[in-house]
């Protein structure tokens, strides 16, 4: 049995707008998430999404408290990730249509306000929730079917 995959994902607030990226190569789906993905050992979590939103976004941010886990999986096969989203702010760059994300998986990238996102086909279920209500407040989503 694989173990999940541990990943983690930036909640950027930038003017009331939450910097959101479609993760999926050549457009094979217009499914939106936040910014992050997998962690390399030896890097703090911290670390690894500081370099995740460089390379996807050309973004530098501070990160700050931990406020959502999220669990997704494919009931129909062995995918199993678990998110740890931290709130982070940009300390430097800004947002470049000509930037690529060197490992070619995130394409487009936007800032959008909670009801641009509701027009938006989005995971995990909690985002507006969390990126917008009481921030002293964790969240725990438990195990969630993967979208495609």
């Amino acid at each position: 049995m694989l173990s999940p995959r541990l990943a983690v994902r930036a909640l950027i607030l930038h003017e009331e707008r939450l910097l959101v990226v479609n993760a999926w190569p050549d457009g094979k789906s217009d499914l939106w998430c936040a910014p992050g993905g997998g962690v390399e050992r030896g890097r703090s979590l911290p670390e690894n999404l500081q370099r995740e939103v460089m390379e996807e976004c050309g973004l530098q941010i501070s990160v700050g408290a931990p406020c959502l886990v999220n669990e997704f999986h494919d009931p129909g096969g062995s995918f199993h990730q678990v998110d740890v989203y931290f709130r982070a702010e940009i300390t430097g760059g800004a947002l470049d249509p000509a930037w690529r994300d060197p490992a070619g998986v995130v394409r487009h990238r936007r800032f959008v306000t909670r009801l641009e996102l509701a027009r938006l086909r989005y995971k995990p279920d909690s985002l507006p929730e969390v990126t917008w209500g009481a921030p002293a407040q964790a969240f725990y989503d438990a195990l969630e079917p993967i979208l495609r």
